[in-house]
């Protein structure tokens, strides 16, 4: 799921998954979701542990009921999930979805099941749409760092990751059944397919694409200048001249920088305000 099934991870990213297995024929589904669960425990042990490469972090988060959800369910249990509880948000999330490791058959199982969810046969009716808005609009209110420049922020703000991947999977739902090439969990591919498509003006894709190049580049740069991951410009001016350096630009040129970067945000948003909100 997120960035781990849109092979987007950046320095800072964690792995954001689900868990699925299937008891044997036979089995005892008690003791088969036992063994599950004890499989699932081992593998995020020993993918944590102090070796010469950074631990990766296991997000489960995004399973059903979230953290209050049993950590591994057998695929009827998601179908039934699905079929009775899924909210927007959670279809909206299984555009991420894809089968990374495990038994193959039953990963494309439940590629099948979700698809439907995903990729709605009708499309998105105009209530799903403003909940989706809505949410998008409350995830920016309620997470945005106080002080933070909103026209600076490489993941919530104006022309951010935020806005162009939400743009997209908008367009995933919407028009997924109808045009296969949206059917991908690349933001990037997607973006080519929606060109393919004609969803939106000529150039709209290709600016999308640029801004969402330009701040996954800059949450790269500050994770590797200043040892932590970051969505905002560094303050201080040795730390801000290097990301420049990442981005491209000479010494002492930081003004012409943050100029370009600016002028790509605001051509984003323009986009985003016409093809996310309707103009």
């Amino acid at each position: 799921m997120g960035r781990f099934g849109g092979h987007e991870l950046s320095y800072g990213s964690d792995a954001d998954v689900l868990f699925v297995h299937e008891p044997r024929e036979g089995a005892d589904e008690q003791e088969a979701a036992r063994a599950a669960n004890t499989v699932v425990a081992e593998m995020r042990r020993l993918l944590q542990l102090p070796t010469s490469d950074p631990p990766l972090m296991i997000d489960a988060d995004l399973r059903p009921e979230g953290k209050s959800g049993p950590m591994v369910r057998t695929l009827a249990s998601y179908a039934a999930y699905y079929r009775r509880w899924s909210l927007v948000w959670e279809s909206q999330a299984l555009l991420r979805a894809e089968p990374v490791a495990g038994d193959a058959d039953l990963g494309r199982r439940f590629v099948e099941l979700v698809d439907p969810q995903r990729y709605p046969r009708t499309g998105l009716g105009e209530e799903a749409v403003r909940e989706i808005r809505r949410l998008k609009a409350r995830m920016e209110s309620e997470r945005m760092p106080r002080g933070a420049d909103p026209t600076l922020h490489a993941k919530l703000g104006r022309g951010g990751l935020s806005d162009v991947e939400w743009t997209v999977q908008l367009l995933q739902m919407r028009h997924g059944a109808a045009e296969p090439g949206l059917r991908t969990t690349r933001t990037r591919e997607a973006l080519a397919a929606a060109r393919e498509a004609d969803l939106g003006a000529a150039d709209d894709a290709a600016v999308l694409d640029e801004a969402w190049v330009l701040a996954t580049r800059v949450r790269n740069a500050v994770m590797l200048v200043r040892g932590r991951a970051g969505d905002t410009f560094p303050s201080d001016a040795r730390e801000l001249g290097a990301v420049a350096r990442y981005l491209g630009y000479e010494a002492g040129t930081w003004g012409t920088c943050s100029t370009t970067t600016g002028s790509s945000t605001r051509r984003a948003r323009a986009v985003v305000e016409e093809l996310f909100y309707g103009g």
